[in-house]
C-alpha cells in the first residue's frame, strides 16, 4: 500500500469518525426545537423569498435603487427577527407559533415601509407617524407573545 493511499484512507476514516461524533454531540438542542418551529419556518420562508428576489434583480438595478435598498433593509429586519427567535429559551419554544412568525414577517415589512418613508419625509410627517405607530403595535405584540 502506497503512502498516498494510506494517507487518503486515514483521512477518510478520520472524516467519517468526526462526522459520527459531531452528529451525536448536540451542544445546543434548543436551537433544533427553534428551527423546527412554525415561527422560524415562516421567517425563513420570507427570508428566502427576499434573497431570491434580491438576487434576481441585482443585475438590473444599482445599489442605490430604492427597490434594492428596500430589499436589503427587509433582509436585515428578517435577520434580526431570526436572532430574536434563536434567543428564545427552550422552555418557551411552545410560543413559536405560525402566528408569531407571521407577526415577525409583517413587522419586517412595516419596518421597511417606515425606512422608505423616512428617506423621503421628515419624522414629523403624518405618513411617517402612522407607519411608526404600526411598527410599535407589532413590536409590542411580538414582545407580549415572547414574554
Amino acid at each position: 500500500m502506497t503512502a498516498t493511499l494510506r494517507l487518503t484512507l486515514f483521512l477518510a476514516a478520520f472524516v467519517l469518525c468526526s462526522m459520527a461524533v459531531y452528529s451525536q454531540a448536540k451542544p445546543n438542542q434548543a436551537v433544533g426545537h427553534i428551527r423546527s418551529s412554525a415561527a422560524y419556518a415562516e421567517v425563513l420562508l420570507r427570508t428566502a423569498e427576499v434573497r431570491a428576489e434580491l438576487e434576481s434583480i441585482a443585475a438590473d438595478y444599482t445599489e442605490e435603487s430604492p427597490r434594492i435598498i428596500d430589499l436589503r433593509y427587509e433582509l436585515g429586519a428578517l435577520v434580526i427577527a431570526t436572532e430574536k427567535l434563536t434567543a428564545v429559551r427552550p422552555a418557551d419554544s411552545g410560543k413559536l407559533t405560525l402566528a408569531l412568525g407571521k407577526l415577525m414577517v409583517r413587522k419586517a415589512s412595516l419596518d421597511t415601509d417606515l425606512a422608505r418613508l423616512l428617506r423621503n419625509y421628515t419624522a414629523e410627517h403624518p405618513d411617517v407617524r402612522r407607519a411608526r405607530k404600526k411598527v410599535e403595535i407589532f413590536d409590542a405584540t411580538i414582545r407580549e407573545v415572547l414574554l
